[in-house]
């Protein structure tokens, strides 16, 4: 009997000291299962997104589409961060709309440095572009050219223009 009494005993306290527990639990259960069934939502969509990527990998065999290129040219040392060149390009556009007053030797260098980082920035995405070998209104056109193909290509250029933003299609 002695035994019975104090298991009991200790029954009861467990039940007592776990009784602010309970009552968290009482208060909190609809902010425990929310957590419960968002993170099992999350789950199951990223799930689903790894299936479909498996599943589009398999269909479009994309390692055989990349197995061919040759990634060792985006790690030379001399290659500069697409980053980087949009942002010269900004900085020398900005000089080169703002010249005013400023020397024919200054505008013709900013104009170099300008025409240097597009056949960089094109040279990096692969496009095509003639700026070396023409000159005068030539030149201005295949420059406006290749802006606004940099542009459709994801580069935000300065406008030719002060005040002006470029709207190429």
């Amino acid at each position: 009997m002695e035994v019975g009494r104090m298991l009991l005993l200790a029954l009861a306290f467990i039940a007592v000291a776990s009784l602010p527990a309970v009552i968290a639990l009482v208060f909190c259960a609809d902010e425990i299962i929310d957590r419960v069934a968002c993170g099992y939502a999350e789950w199951r969509d990223r799930r689903r997104e790894r299936r479909t990527i498996a599943r589009l990998d398999r269909a479009v065999e994309a390692d055989a589409l990349t197995r061919d290129i040759d990634l060792s040219g985006f790690d030379r040392e001399d290659r500069r961060p697409l980053e980087q060149l949009a942002a010269d390009l900004r900085r020398l556009g900005g000089q080169r709309v703002g010249a005013s007053g400023r020397s024919m030797v200054w505008h013709g260098a900013v104009l170099q440095a300008y025409d240097d980082r597009l056949r960089l920035a094109c040279r990096a995405l692969g496009i095509t572009e003639h700026l070396t070998e023409l000159e005068g209104v030539d030149l201005e056109i295949e420059r406006v050219r290749v802006e606004g193909v940099l542009h459709a290509a994801g580069l935000a250029l300065p406008a030719a223009r002060a005040n002006h933003r470029q709207r190429h299609p």
